[in-house]
């Protein structure tokens, strides 16, 4: 998801803040555990390590943290179980839809009283969840609504899992628009910046692929995980072994206007950022996705896109590819999505030197559709 929020006067670099403050961990719940600390909470709690099996059934295949469901458990000393395993991490603040219910933007609140947001987007042949990562975000992008909110914290492994749990069940019960279906797809561009959270958003990304009943038996290849250009992480996640598509999210191809719009950029550049994402393809050989937010007069120039078609063809073909987001603006911003001439031009140069380019898809618009709004509407 692409946000916008009102720059300060001048555009001026806002400053960054790296680390999450101090708060409380959620409470332990069983999609946080291994095997080995799954087999050591149930011996705590007087239970035989063979549960943990069943209750990994019940979460990741048949996507219910409900004790009324697990009728293979011994109904006696059920809901402690379940409850002591399972505590609520999200609870439902408020829920729009559009799209004609295709598409689902859900304001969560946890465990604590922050809210975080995801989206449902259902298409023909798929179903892809846009996932949040963080408690707002520390990046500090002034083009962003969730950047805007800055970092409150980090969110738990569980708490990513639930808010894909939680859609797939939505799904297989046919509650969004379409009838029943299945949770193709994700994409950490929630709130948040994924790889600032590296380690929840890794292990939460191997249940998301283990098989089942370990995890929720998706494909790497579904799985998207964006990042505004932190190297060393790109770098990390490149040596995982697991074939997750890279998303960068770049919105200019030269340091002095990305260094505005991304202030990370102080830290590594344009070209950092963009061989850090050619090392990732020739360690897994996934094709990068460049995420190009066009912002009317801002970073749509011609020029521009030849700039970038240059950097990017000088790495090498068929590594890359390339989405122009029109701009998802939020109410009083002083910034907008280009114009449609402009975005086709823009595109046309991209393809001219050979770089498979595709307009984004925009969706919810008319639902505060870019991350953080919701959040930011709502308030604490």
């Amino acid at each position: 998801m692409v946000e916008v929020t009102p720059a300060a006067e001048g555009r001026a670099p806002l400053a960054l803040t790296m680390s999450a403050p101090r708060r409380g961990k959620p409470p332990r719940h069983f999609a946080d555990l291994g095997a080995a600390e799954r087999t050591a909470a149930l011996t705590e709690l007087g239970e035989k390590p063979f549960r943990g099996k069943q209750l990994a059934t019940h979460y990741f295949t048949h996507l219910t943290s409900d004790p009324a469901e697990m009728t293979d458990l011994p109904q006696e000393g059920r809901t402690a179980l379940v409850e002591a395993l399972f505590p609520p991490l999200l609870t439902p603040v408020r829920t729009l839809t559009a799209d004609a219910g295709t598409t689902v933007k859900t304001l969560w609140r946890l465990y604590d009283g922050v809210k975080v947001e995801s989206v449902l987007m259902r298409y023909p042949g798929r179903a892809t969840l846009c996932v949040s990562s963080q408690v707002g975000c520390g990046m500090a992008c002034p083009f962003c609504a969730t950047g805007q909110l800055g970092l409150t914290r980090n969110m738990s492994t569980a708490e990513i899992l639930e808010q894909v749990r939680l859609a797939a069940q939505a799904l297989a019960r046919g509650e969004v628009a379409g009838g029943p279906g299945r949770l193709s797809n994700l994409v950490f561009m929630g709130m948040g910046e994924p790889l600032a959270n590296y380690r929840a958003v890794i292990e939460a990304v191997r249940r998301f692929i283990a098989p089942a009943p370990e995890g929720f038996g998706m494909s790497a290849r579904n799985v998207t995980v964006s990042t505004v250009g932190l190297v060393p992480a790109i770098d990390k996640l490149a040596n995982e072994g697991i074939p997750v598509t890279l998303a960068l999210s770049l919105h200019a191809p030269d340091d002095a206007l990305r260094t505005e719009l991304v202030p990370i950029n102080t830290r590594w550049t344009v070209d950092e950022a963009l061989d850090a994402a050619y090392r990732y393809f020739e360690a897994t050989g996934r094709r990068v996705s460049i995420e190009y937010a066009l912002i009317k007069d801002m970073n749509d120039h011609a020029w521009r896109a030849d700039l970038l078609g240059q950097k990017l063809t000088d790495r090498g073909r068929g590594w890359v590819h390339v989405n122009p987001i029109p701009l998802n603006p939020t109410p009083g911003s002083i910034w907008t999505a280009s114009e449609r001439s402009v975005e086709a031009e823009f595109v046309s140069r991209l393809r001219s030197y050979g770089i498979p380019t595709t307009v984004r898809d925009t969706r919810g618009s008319d639902i505060d559709g870019a991350c953080g709004q919701l959040a930011a509407e709502e308030g604490p």
